[in-house]
């Protein structure tokens, strides 16, 4: 019981903050209201229903509750109304974007987990549900995905979802092993941006 009740409130969690980064996205390409939820609940629902699919979930959660949606959406009006309390963070998409990465990724690995899968399938499957969001995003404003610009993103999420199976190995309670996995993923990803950390590029380009 305490496992589900915290996957489900990661992954709400997991569904505003990426609705809240779509949504500010959608705001600074001049879209207008349905542009913008259409964005926010993009953004937000994307994860989720790549992880289901993949898990055999079937159909995802998104189209057998209203609340995915409704998360989602409710983040869109926030942003819409009172975009000025996220304007004044600094670089709010980046922030908001982190933590919907590191939130998404334990969710998505906690389920895995759950549905028999190994740990490193747990970890892969944590990364592909932390990245999807953002990726339709980016791609339905016509931008090149962060996860294919920025390399410290899905190796982010790919280190939190590590650190989350390494704390449950270690036996530390469900809800401290997500703490860290997320907080180490925030911070990896806050922290590549803010002193340019990247992988290694082809010498000769």
């Amino acid at each position: 019981m305490a496992a589900v009740t915290l996957f489900g409130a990661l992954d709400a969690l997991g569904t505003f903050v990426f609705g809240l980064s779509g949504a500010v996205v959608a705001i600074r390409k001049r879209l207008d209201l349905f542009g913008i939820l259409v964005l926010a609940m993009a953004t937000g629902v994307a994860g989720g229903m790549i992880r289901d699919l993949l898990l055999g979930d079937t159909p995802p959660a998104v189209f057998r509750t209203a609340l995915p949606l409704g998360i989602a959406c409710a983040a869109g009006l926030f942003t819409f109304f009172f975009g000025a309390v996220l304007d004044r963070m600094q670089r709010p998409v980046m922030f908001l974007d982190a933590l919907g990465l590191g939130v998404f990724a334990i969710a998505g690995c906690e389920k895995a987990l759950s549905q028999g899968l190994t740990p490193p399938g747990a970890i892969l499957l944590g990364v592909i549900t932390a990245i999807g969001g953002g990726m339709l995003r980016d791609m339905m404003v016509s931008e090149v995905p962060r996860v294919l610009r920025e390399e410290v993103y899905a190796l982010a999420a790919l280190a939190g979802a590590a650190a989350y199976v390494g704390c449950l190995a270690l036996g530390l309670s469900d809800t401290l092993a997500a703490v860290i996995g997320v907080t180490l993923a925030v911070i990896l990803r806050l922290a590549s941006v803010r002193f340019g950390w990247h992988l290694p590029r082809a010498p000769w380009f």
